[in-house]
């Protein structure tokens, strides 16, 4: 038995009067075209909203449309290297403005060094869900570079006069590599810019943001990191499920589900990781979940282990599957989940109100609190 369905959700009581800023209509460059998504909380590869957002980038195109959809090229190391070429200009122009203020600065006398990079968590999706301290740093930004799973609610409290720029990546297709985020962030912030990494969930949970700390760090650049909530500990809050329990569960784990080689085997699955008293959090695993749970019940976790997967947690998309280990692969696949998903996988998951099964199996895991 396994229940798909979409938790009650609150919006935020009120928007930000700068998420203004991002709606008003222009068009987009032909070479750019846009194609239809479901609804979608967050960033697409290739959506309108995005183009609206970064639209300083491509302001100075000659040929543009209003048509919202057109052929994209097949090649997609093309369609990235275009995109890449259009935004090059008015990149180069914003680095020339920043290089000149900073040499101002010099000339009066002033101390004028590099800029400041803070990698900002912004949580699972709901702005409500940001810490002061990240909205605070948001709001002041010269330059924002950001990921597919900032939300569109998150990115609607930036201010006025930020520049926005998409450095997000899909599956088979990355806008930028993380190479050239790396050079970005980089050059802006030698210009003396305050630039602001925005990461979905926490910057140093799953998000490479270790990897572009210690990259700055050795350019002498200062970092500063901002944590977020990460999507392990918001989403289970939403389903009220404890990720630890006295006498359920003594420790919480989480796992990458990415294979580096792109096949449909999980990194590695430690027999330890089986534990039926620990309860095991899956990032990034819905390619990797059949494998995973085979693997995972040939170590020795029961069939019938509680589990659940959730579809863009804590965002009115919010879809949620219940079901038992053994039967978990085979109900996201008759729900069509999409990235992201986020897996839960321990006897805790039946100690949440929404568990579709009988109320006797999450009795009998209290017995023994």
């Amino acid at each position: 038995m396994a229940l798909v369905y979409k938790l009650p959700y609150v919006s935020s009581s009120s928007s930000s009067s700068s998420g203004q800023n991002f709606k008003h209509f222009f068009s987009i460059p032909k070479t750019i075209c846009s194609l239809n998504y479901k609804a979608s909380p967050f960033t697409e590869k290739h959506s309108i909203e995005r183009y609206q957002r970064d639209h300083w980038l491509y302001k100075n195109q000659l040929d543009y449309q209003s048509s919202s959809s057109c052929p994209l090229p097949s090649d997609k190391e093309s369609i990235r290297e275009n995109d890449i070429a259009l935004q090059l200009p008015e990149l180069r122009k914003l680095l020339q403005v920043l290089r000149g203020k900073r040499m101002s600065c010099g000339k009066d006398g002033g101390k004028c060094g590099p800029g400041n990079v803070f990698l900002v968590g912004t949580g699972p999706g709901h702005p409500e869900l940001l810490t002061l301290k990240a909205v605070r740093v948001i709001q002041k930004a010269d330059l924002l570079l950001y990921d597919r799973l900032v939300s569109n609610d998150v990115l609607d409290l930036v201010g006025p006069d930020a520049r926005l720029l998409y450095v997000g990546k899909t599956a088979g297709y990355h806008s930028r590599t993380q190479e050239e985020i790396h050079e970005l962030l980089l050059s802006f912030a030698e210009a003396g810019a305050t630039v602001v990494r925005l990461k979905g969930g926490d910057p140093l949970v799953f998000g490479r943001g270790g990897e572009e700390m210690d990259f700055l760090q050795q350019q002498r650049i200062q970092v500063k990191v901002i944590p977020g909530i990460t999507a392990a500990s918001g989403i289970a809050a939403e389903l009220g499920i404890p990720l630890t329990h006295r006498g359920v569960a003594n420790s919480v784990r989480f796992l990458t589900g990415h294979s580096r080689k792109g096949g449909t085997d999980p990194l590695f699955v430690a027999e330890n990781a089986a534990d039926p008293d620990s309860t095991l959090v899956v990032y990034m695993g819905l390619a990797t979940l059949p494998s995973l749970a085979l693997k995972l019940m040939h170590h020795g976790l029961p069939a019938d282990t509680p589990a659940a997967a959730v579809e863009r947690g804590t965002t009115p998309q919010q879809r949620v599957v219940f079901a038992e280990l053994k039967d978990l692969a085979d109900e996201i696949a008759s729900a069509e989940l999409v990235s992201p998903t986020l897996i839960v996988i321990g006897k805790v998951v039946a100690l949440s109100p929404f568990w579709p099964h009988s109320s006797k199996e999450a009795s009998c895991f209290l017995e023994a609190v």
